[in-house]
């Protein structure tokens, strides 16, 4: 995680004197696109963490653009008025998955005197970014006697830099900037769940795959297949509006029976690309060795979040083609017992707020 420095003095006095969890500040977090950005609000409260304010802005076309701020003027107009519609005054940040470079690095202990000297000394080997213009920042994945196996993301400085300068002009001090991918796992992924997973985060205008393992997330992929894409086959083939198309969609999905025959063969084209993908990741991860040279463990499932998750027989395709277990997300796991507690917001919906979630859990003794 990238974070700001806090103050130290601070940070002593909660150490060893903790203020009651109810009595923290509420936790914003906020998931930023291309084309929108979400916003979640988790509170402590006395029974556990409830979710307060959440909404969604889009963003227009050209402010950003895979991931890159292209006008940070109009960004800026964007974030002040969010902030003066909802109070928000400090959040954690999701990065964009297509500007960060992942890797997995390890360092021997004998001679290491500074970890991150270690990685700034490897970083160019792996990432095509000269040190002194990256930013990067780890989480330890193992270690044995002789070294440490670490997760290293980097990320251009002047991305970073781009950031939060938008946000210092829109007055919205950032308290993280995340890995989507990592904000994710955590929401979707029990805390203290130390298996393999493949996340795949299927939304509106591209899709994110990620491998988990341990809790840290090692591989992320990008693709430009999203519900945006499926509504453009439909519309092409047979000749309806946007709104219908998105309305056959969510009828039809990928049900296969008589009446159902058409739409499920133009939707499968574009469906079969997404499986495909996972295959390939799944299979690299399976035949390739970790850094020790060590079979790697094994994904126990894919668990599928984002706003078009939810299409129709999406999960038993994607199952029954894999032969491997498929579930939907569920992004309330480390947040609230759902037969206690039922947020405000429909399952649907809230798997396009996993990201967000996933940040806003970031105060909540995850760091």
């Amino acid at each position: 995680m990238f974070k700001n420095s806090k103050n130290p003095l601070g940070g002593f006095l909660f150490e060893f004197f903790p203020p009651p969890r109810y009595l923290m500040a509420p936790s914003f977090g906020l998931d930023i696109s291309d084309e929108s950005l979400k916003f979640v609000e988790l509170t402590a409260t006395k029974n556990g963490i409830k979710m307060g304010r959440y909404g969604e802005r889009k963003i227009p076309v050209g402010i950003i653009e895979s991931g890159k701020i292209k006008n940070p003027e109009k960004l800026k107009n964007v974030l002040t008025t969010l902030r003066k519609e909802e109070g928000i005054r400090f959040v954690r940040v999701s990065l964009p998955e297509e500007q960060v470079y992942l890797f997995a690095l390890r360092l021997q202990k004998a001679g290491l005197k500074n970890v991150r000297e270690g990685i700034e000394l490897a970083l160019e080997d792996h990432v095509p970014i000269p040190a002194q213009d990256a930013i990067f920042d780890y989480d330890f994945a193992g270690e044995d006697a002789q070294s440490l196996e670490i997760e290293v993301a980097a990320i251009p400085k002047n991305i970073i830099e781009t950031y939060i300068s938008v946000f210092r002009d829109s007055f919205i001090s950032i308290q993280s900037l995340e890995l989507e991918a990592q904000a994710i796992a955590r929401a979707v992924v029990k805390k203290g769940d130390l298996g393999t997973y493949a996340i795949v985060d299927f939304g509106q205008t591209r899709t994110g795959i990620f491998i988990v393992s341990r809790g840290v997330v090692v591989f992320t992929s990008t693709l430009d297949i999203g519900g945006e894409l499926l509504n453009n086959m439909i519309q092409k083939n047979f000749n309806v509006s946007k709104e219908e198309a998105e309305k056959m969609k969510r009828q039809y999905g990928l049900e296969r029976n008589t009446e159902n025959q058409e739409v499920f063969s133009v939707l499968l084209n574009s469906v079969s690309i997404l499986r495909d993908e996972i295959v390939k990741h799944f299979l690299y991860w399976n035949t390739h060795k970790d850094e020790e040279g060590k079979d790697r463990p094994p994904i126990k499932k894919i668990i599928l979040c984002g706003g078009d998750s939810n299409l129709t027989g999406l999960a038993d395709y994607i199952s029954v083609s894999m032969k491997t277990k498929v579930e939907m997300a569920n992004v309330w796991v480390n947040i609230a017992e759902t037969d206690k507690y039922i947020p405000e917001i429909s399952f649907n919906q809230s798997l396009t707020f996993a990201a967000a979630l996933g940040l806003a859990l970031g105060d909540f003794d995850y760091d």
